[in-house]
């Protein structure tokens, strides 16, 4: 029988890289098709990952907290019968390592009725359509046991060489004894980036480098490759070496220093004040205040996602901003009314203001696009995404093809929506479907905010907090309800003209809710 090795599977929207949160099964466990053996965090969302193979768990790729790299090593499972003979293979520790396929791959997958069309998936995210009878159909985006509907084809990263035959980072190299497998917990502890198998430069002096991601990290960090030193193996620079030399390094933005400033041992000369000597932080000081650093946190899961979609969007969208003051007291009032009447079915203030954006999307179409290089892609119906603050920072959840559904049914999707996105549950699919966003920001009671287009949108509105304030009603002052509307847009989908019509038509929505309700 064979050593099965499951690789992270890209779960959606073309993901790269996965957070593993926590295992779900140890080393020397039983488990069955199906079963889910990691949680990983990507795009937002926790996801359980089923495991493809039946069998004895041999191998965790990686511990939690390790950020994996998709088509990389998650587990490895021995089928049943599995029996880890080094003499009979000719050499100590011949059975399949950490992150290597066994030889004997064309064997069917154990616990699975057809193990090659299973294994054909996993390779090409395509399900064989005379599997389509067999397995549970418990399937993730991009991958699944035979039994649901055909997958979406994606791509594999290619292999590239290997040093010495063996994986760079893999660890200490296997027993000679000859021993059995141990079923004391065992855990592979190097992350998914060191063990990423590459070629080696090794042009003259230069640095051992096992890849790109190790140079990037360095190059961002402004450490020089030349004054790491590599734990691996010729001396090769992991990604621990480097993330090691940050820890202990003092200025890591070269973009604040001027040109040729010269590096030495990890500090800047001249870069500002001296570094602290007091000696009290186990990061070191901060050669530009003098400083000492605190801590380190590293971007990871829902902060980096984060990051990275505000910088792309700051980064390319050309963005404008509109806002008007709007008198809400007859929408309060309509819907205080609704409640007295109908106290169990009544929808919130957010969802009347949802139903009012769709109607305005439909008469201002521009602003419910995307751009493609140099076409503007519209769309035939809505994503209405809306920002949810959870426990595990800001998701923007999408209710799919809303310009079909009334208020209450907007009501019952978007809480809905809400409890998945805070119990972390929400799918990359809703996540990540938008065509445009409403941001609730009153509920943190501030009036307004020139909010982030949510890339790759082109278009937000923010609603700020309902207060009481002085407002000139029919030549008299009166005390109203009165809140901000916000619209940053991107300007080069449309002009003022377009961003000031929608922004007018769901400010005079919400101040006269029943003329429009009417026509809705």
């Amino acid at each position: 029988m064979t050593r099965q090795v499951f690789k992270l599977p890209d779960l959606g929207e073309g993901l790269t890289e996965a957070e593993l949160v926590n295992w779900l099964v140890n080393v020397g466990d039983e488990i069955r098709v199906d079963q889910p053996v990691a949680e990983v965090e990507t795009a937002k969302s926790m996801v359980e990952v089923p495991s493809p193979y039946a069998g004895t768990v041999a191998v965790l790729h990686g511990a939690a907290g390790d950020t994996l790299d998709v088509g990389k090593p998650l587990i490895s499972v021995d089928a049943p019968g599995y029996v880890h003979d080094d003499a009979a293979s000719g050499s100590a520790g011949s059975a399949p390592q950490a992150g290597e396929a066994s030889g004997n791959s064309a064997q069917p997958a154990a616990g699975h009725p057809d193990g090659e069309a299973y294994r054909n998936e996993e390779r090409a995210g395509i399900k064989e359509p005379e599997a389509a009878e067999s397995g549970s159909g418990n399937v993730l985006i991009g991958y699944g046991t035979p039994g649901g509907s055909a997958g979406s084809k994606r791509t594999r990263k290619p292999k590239t060489g290997r040093v010495a035959g063996s994986l760079l980072g893999a660890g200490a190299p296997p027993s000679t004894t000859g021993a059995p497998l141990s079923s004391a917990p065992v855990v592979d502890q190097a992350s998914a980036s060191e063990r990423v198998e590459t070629r080696v430069e090794t042009r003259g002096s230069a640095p051992l480098v096992i890849s790109p991601l190790v140079r990037k990290l360095a190059r961002d960090g402004g450490l020089r490759l030349a004054d790491i030193a590599g734990t691996g193996d010729d001396g090769m620079i992991l990604r621990k070496d480097v993330e090691a030399a940050l820890a202990g390094a003092p200025v890591t933005d070269r973009s604040l220093l001027g040109a040729g400033t010269p590096v030495v041992g990890g500090s800047l000369l001249g870069a500002g004040a001296p570094p602290s000597t007091t000696g009290g932080s186990a990061f070191g000081a901060d050669a530009r205040t003098g400083l000492d650093i605190s801590a380190r946190t590293p971007m990871k899961g829902v902060r980096k996602t984060v990051a990275q979609a505000m910088s792309r969007s700051r980064t390319e969208i050309p963005e404008a901003t509109v806002w008007v003051d709007v008198d809400a007291t007859a929408l309060l009032q309509m819907r205080a009314d609704l409640k007295r009447r109908d106290p169990e079915n009544t929808p919130g203030l957010l969802a009347f203001i949802a139903r009012f954006v769709l109607a305005g999307l439909a008469k201002y179409p521009e602003l419910n696009t995307r751009v493609e290089g140099e076409e503007i892609v519209g769309f035939d119906g809505v994503n209405l995404g809306f920002a949810a603050q959870t426990d595990r920072g800001l998701m923007v959840p999408s209710v799919r093809n809303a310009d079909k559904l009334s208020a209450r049914q907007l009501d019952t999707e978007i809480r809905r929506l809400t409890a998945v996105a805070r119990d972390g549950k929400a799918t990359p699919a809703e996540l990540t479907s938008g065509t445009f966003t409403l941001n609730n920001y009153g509920v943190f009671g501030v009036d307004g905010s020139a909010a982030i287009i949510n890339y790759p949108e082109v278009a937000i509105l923010g609603v700020g907090r309902i207060i009481d304030k002085p407002w000139v009603v029919n030549g008299e002052l009166a005390v109203r309800k009165v809140t901000e509307l916000v619209l940053a847009f991107d300007h080069r989908v449309c002009d003022g003209g377009t961003a000031g019509g929608f922004l007018r038509y769901v400010a005079d929505a919400i101040e006269n809710p029943g003329s429009v309700l009417a026509d809705l």
